[in-house]
């Protein structure tokens, strides 16, 4: 939920197989029409990189500097446009077709902004913050069919029920009796997130996976259980989940205009 170098390279991967805006071409007279040509690097040639997520992969590496460099400044600077950044891009792929992501993704925004003040009461409420974007998301997944998806999963969601129980039971007595249970909430929210994201594929499932270490760094903060790098670590994976999570909502390719 908060902070790293290598972050950019991650997040424009995520999206390098869409296409920019198809252009309309003469139709070819007497000949059928071959495959589109592939660019060194296996992608379509002219295929780009959409604007937005260069502009998030350049705010999540700013935000990163700043948290490597111990610069506040730059923090607030980056951090709170991130989620609005993809936020923007989803909407312009989708329109509102995935409201409960892009209201997900709001919330993630001010989380952010909450968990950039000092103090135990700044983290509740970006902890609240997050618990909604958490339940926006698992909503947007159980429409996209992730309960018939899991029906015959039971030994993931086994899984997933026990990596609850031993973080709860780790963190637990370091936090206290109410930040513990807020926690405990919290975290079966992002479980339950990470395990219905499976339903669109290998994209969502490692974003969920990947905010679920993103938050457990977050959680070992927390519980005083600090090390070198942590900051940094967390926000490489935190901004990794995001870019991957949103995009997953995203068509490839643009939908094609009528001729």
């Amino acid at each position: 939920m908060t902070t790293a170098p290598d972050s950019p390279t991650l997040i424009a991967m995520t999206e390098g197989r869409i296409s920019s805006e198809a252009v309309d071409t003469p139709p070819d007279q007497g000949s059928s029409t071959g495959p589109a040509p592939v660019a060194p690097g296996g992608r379509p040639a002219g295929a780009a990189v959409p604007p937005l997520i260069l502009l998030f992969a350049a705010l999540a590496a700013s935000d990163i500097a700043g948290v490597a460099a111990g610069w506040p400044v730059l923090e607030w600077i980056a951090k709170p446009l991130l989620a609005p950044v993809l936020a923007l891009h989803l909407w312009r792929r989708t329109g509102t077709r995935h409201a409960p992501v892009l209201a997900g993704l709001l919330l993630a925004t001010a989380g952010d902004v909450a968990l950039l003040l000092p103090g135990t009461a700044a983290f509740a409420a970006g902890l609240a913050f997050f618990l909604g974007a958490q339940l926006c998301w698992i909503s947007a997944f159980l429409r996209a069919g992730a309960l018939g998806h899991l029906r015959p999963r039971r030994l993931v969601c086994a899984a997933h029920l026990a990596v609850w129980v031993g973080a709860v039971a780790a963190l637990a007595p370091a936090l206290g009796p109410a930040l513990g249970c807020a926690v405990a909430v919290y975290a079966l929210a992002l479980l339950t997130m990470a395990l219905t994201a499976r339903v669109l594929g290998p994209r969502a499932l490692w974003g969920g996976l990947v905010f679920v270490a993103s938050d457990s760094l977050v959680g070992l903060g927390a519980a005083g259980l600090d090390f070198p790098g942590r900051g940094v670590l967390v926000m490489l994976t935190y901004t990794s989940a995001l870019a991957l999570l949103a995009t997953a909502f995203t068509p490839r390719r643009p939908a094609p205009r009528p001729a």
